[in-house]
């Protein structure tokens, strides 16, 4: 396949491509690309494996609700606290949980949490960084000091953040939490525009200082890290943490890696229900077996959060994430933790990546297209699409999210528009070859070529045609009195006027034999009527030569006459030669008759002669004299012919 000498053309086609697949990958990218990483999230990487064991979240359930109706005493908080920091050797405890206010109608109970609180060295509790500050800018301020004074981290920032500050101010603990609480971490959480939480804030900036997530200040707390270090694309500590960060005007986030569901339950670490953690406190005191034995806390992260779906008690934290619906937020939290725990986290592949994917497989869809047949094309096209689409599950199974959609959506377009140019190409090169063929071989047999490209073979067919030869009386002896390029250009004159009128009756030229013209009617153009239309094409060829030889005579040049034979019968129509060069003719005894018949022109000083077969058909539109038992060589018995004076209906 050629391209079109045209530039203009490709130049166009190009930029509207360029225009089209920019506006569909935007497009794409805008309202397909995150449902895509849901479910490419959901089934290729959550699926393959589930929320590490090492991690167990206790949570305050319906169950518990049942067993002690909402709210819950905070003591039952400071029991679940000492339960695993008196009776159980866990690494760390995060409680997902936001205390905002003193119980003051049960003081005695508060105290008893805060007691615990204070006396567990591992724990972690959550705050929350707002948007508007609670109070008035002195307390705010004060508050904001006196927060950063005691719960700061040490940070070492090699890049200057962004200015905004979305976050001025910390939802305000109680005095009396507040002094109980050693270590805390924030709880923000931000959904994206679709409602589902993809990524977590590892560091959150409020009021210019910068914070902990719950889980990055867990584990900073169990594994003695004093110091990070921050930049736009990583927290690290200068020894084996390291998170890949995107920043954002409210911190440093990340991308979740959700894990599988625990044993079709709606968390993806092992959960239990406060309300029996409660209880074996509670039996442990009393020299009672425990429900839970506070050893299957040894060596284990708890997290502690409310997820209760009784109706009307606000108690039901969860939120849509790319695997579930409604995941729990202690779950979130948690899985956030087993991400920075074990460096499982999700990178995404920068725009630069994105891009070069894109004109990766565009580029090599058009070579493919250019370079196969359409059938073996359209199947590696095909393999492509399949190849990228598996390639994409296997990035995603090691935890790098890349573009499903838009590249293969992107590729679409491309195999759509490859295809349509090369069509166009294919057709005006098509167009191209019939105009530059069609001057060597009739237009129709030209046109039937073309639309059988892949199936031309010998062979043909026996019909019935009528055949027309047509001569120049006395060109011999005329030629050798004129130049060579004299005779050229009577030749081509004549040939030009009168191709047109065999066309126009249906007829098709089959050869130009020096001075002579042979013409078919009824092949390959279908026609019934095809011996009265070759009869009525001869007269008007005779009309128009009359015509040419006054022009001629007035230009001094050789006075011309013709003679016409036709014959009407059955003859072999189609492709004759060899397998690498064919010619589309015809064969027969009907050919040999007209050309016989035309050459008694010459005999019987005539210009039009017709065989009776001919003649059967055009007895009622043509005067003719009938010349009888006419000897015609090659033939046994003698045979009549006729000579065409005049037609009656043209």
């Amino acid at each position: 396949m050629k391209i079109l000498k045209s530039k203009g053309f490709f130049i166009k086609s190009f930029l509207f491509y360029i225009l089209f697949a920019l506006i569909t990958a935007i497009i794409s990218w805008t309202l397909f690309e995150r449902y895509t990483y849901n479910f490419a999230m959901k089934h290729f990487t959550a699926s393959i494996k589930s929320g590490s064991e090492d991690i167990v979240i206790i949570a305050i359930d319906d169950k518990s609700i049942s067993y002690h109706r909402w709210p819950w005493p905070r003591e039952y908080y400071g029991k679940i606290i000492d339960y695993l920091n008196t009776y159980s050797k866990t690494k760390g405890i995060a409680f997902d949980a936001l205390i905002q206010s003193s119980d003051k109608d049960n003081p005695e109970s508060d105290k008893k949490f805060l007691d615990a609180v204070n006396r567990t060295k591992n724990l972690v509790v959550g705050f929350q960084a707002i948007t508007k500050p609670a109070f008035d800018n002195e307390r705010n301020k004060n508050y904001n000091k006196k927060f950063y004074n005691k719960f700061h981290i040490n940070t070492v920032s090699s890049t200057n953040f962004y200015d905004p500050v979305v976050y001025p101010s910390i939802s305000e603990y109680p005095d009396e939490y507040f002094n109980a609480v050693k270590n805390n971490g924030s709880v923000n959480v931000i959904p994206n525009s679709n409602g589902y939480l993809t990524h977590m804030s590892q560091i959150v900036f409020v009021d210019g200082k910068q914070y902990p997530s719950l889980g990055l200040r867990l584990y900073m707390l169990i594994n003695n890290i004093d110091t990070l270090y921050l930049n736009h694309n990583s927290i690290t500590d200068n020894s084996k943490l390291y998170i890949p960060t995107i920043a954002s005007t409210t911190g440093l986030i990340t991308q979740i890696r959700y894990y599988d569901f625990i044993d079709g339950s709606e968390y993806t670490h092992k959960k239990y229900s406060a309300s029996d953690i409660v209880r074996s406190y509670d039996n442990i005191k009393q020299g009672k077996k425990p429900i839970i034995d506070p050893k299957e806390f040894d060596g284990k992260v708890v997290f502690v959060g409310a997820n209760a779906k009784a109706a009307a008690l606000g108690l039901e934290d969860a939120m849509p994430t790319p695997i579930a619906g409604n995941q729990p937020g202690v779950d979130i939290q948690a899985t956030n933790f087993d991400n920075i725990m074990n460096n499982d986290f999700i990178r995404n592949i920068s725009f630069g990546q994105k891009f070069l994917i894109l004109i990766a497989l565009s580029v090599l869809t058009f070579i493919i297209i250019y370079r196969f047949s359409f059938t073996i094309s359209l199947s590696l096209i095909i393999l492509l699409y399949l190849t990228y689409f598996a390639s994409a599950v296997i990035c995603f199974r090691h935890n790098i999210a890349v573009d499903i959609i838009t590249p293969l959506v992107i590729q679409a377009v491309t195999t759509i528009f490859g295809y349509s140019y090369r069509f166009i190409l294919e057709g005006k090169n098509k167009e191209k070859i019939k105009q530059a063929m069609g001057k060597y071989l009739s237009q129709d047999i030209m046109k039937n070529v073309v639309q059988n490209i892949d199936d031309i073979k010998l062979g043909g067919k026996r019909a019935t045609v009528t055949v027309l030869f047509a001569d120049i009386r006395g060109f011999t002896s005329m030629s050798e009195k004129m130049t060579a390029e004299e005779v050229s250009n009577i030749l081509n004159e004549y040939f030009t006027e009168i191709e047109p009128i065999i066309t126009s009756y249906n007829g098709v030229i089959n050869k130009f034999i020096g001075d002579a013209v042979m013409a078919i009617f009824g092949e390959p153009t279908q026609d019934i009527n095809h011996p009265i239309n070759a009869v009525k094409c001869a007269y008007a060829m005779l009309k128009k030569v009359d015509e040419l030889r006054d022009k001629w005579l007035f230009e001094g040049k050789p006075k011309i006459e013709i003679g016409i034979g036709i014959n009407t019968g059955e003859a072999f129509v189609g492709n004759i030669g060899s397998e690498k060069r064919l010619e589309y003719t015809v064969i027969g005894d009907t050919v040999n008759l007209a050309s016989r018949i035309e050459s008694y022109n010459k005999v019987y000083h005539t210009n039009f002669l017709i065989s009776s077969s001919t003649y059967s058909y055009v007895s009622n539109i043509a005067d003719v004299i009938k010349i009888s038992d006419v000897t015609i060589r090659g033939k046994s018995r003698k045979m009549d012919i006729y000579e065409v004076l005049r037609i009656n209906e043209l």
